[in-house]
Order: structure tokens, then C-alpha cells, then sequence
């Protein structure tokens, strides 16, 4: 079972910036994949992130293209989800993921974390 562990939301300025993190003790990290999605209140979940298990590939949603960078600290057993240029539109709780696959869908990936609320103010 892996557990995941967000942490980093809060309330910001449209035009801020925040760091999503998201740690799993598990000692196969580095084995894995991993996402960030979001959901709004009304909404299905949505893709915004992912990352491949090297670090070599990754993949944003168009929303957040050139605004949110994701990366990974294998050693740390932690990825990140750096965002800027924030915008209300980016309301939303965000989801933590790892899976074995990196696909747009939430059914591609295996495990999730508990979700850490993200608020833009306008």
C-alpha cells in the first residue's frame, strides 16, 4: 500500500504562487509515477501533472502549461507541483497520484492522497 502525503495548500492572490508537495515513505518511490489532479466543487476530477518514474518526461494539462511545473525528488520520496501566475480558476482540491501508468485519466493511476484545498482569490 502506498500511502501519499500532500501538503502546501492554502489561500492566495490571483497572480501568486504556491509549492504543492507530496511525500510517500514507501521505499519504491522511485518505481513510480506521479501525478497531481484537481477537482472543484461541481466538477469531475481533472488531469493537471504528471511525471514519469525518472524524472525524464513529463506531461501538463493546457490549463496550466507554462504556469505549473512538476517535479521530483527520488531521494526524498517526494514530488512537487510548483505553481504560479495563479489564477481562481485554479480553485480547487489537489490530488496527489502514483501509479504504474501516466496516463490523463484518474483511472490510470492507483493511489491517491487526501486532497489539500487550494483557494484563489480574485
Amino acid at each position: 500500500q502506498v500511502q501519499l502525503v500532500e501538503s502546501g495548500g492554502g489561500l492566495v492572490q490571483a497572480g501568486g504562487s504556491l509549492r504543492l508537495s507530496c511525500a510517500t515513505s514507501v521505499r519504491t518511490f522511485s518505481t513510480y509515477n506521479m501525478g497531481w489532479f484537481r477537482q472543484a466543487p461541481g466538477k469531475e476530477r481533472e488531469f493537471v501533472a504528471a511525471i514519469n518514474w525518472s524524472a525524464g518526461r513529463t506531461d501538463y494539462a493546457d490549463s496550466v502549461k507554462g504556469r505549473f511545473t512538476i517535479s521530483r525528488d527520488n531521494a526524498k520520496n517526494t514530488v512537487y507541483l510548483q505553481m504560479s501566475s495563479l489564477k481562481p480558476e485554479d480553485t480547487a482540491v489537489y490530488y496527489c497520484a502514483a501509479g504504474y501508468l501516466m496516463g490523463r485519466l484518474p483511472g490510470s493511476w492507483n493511489y491517491w492522497g487526501q486532497g489539500t484545498q487550494i483557494t484563489v482569490s480574485s
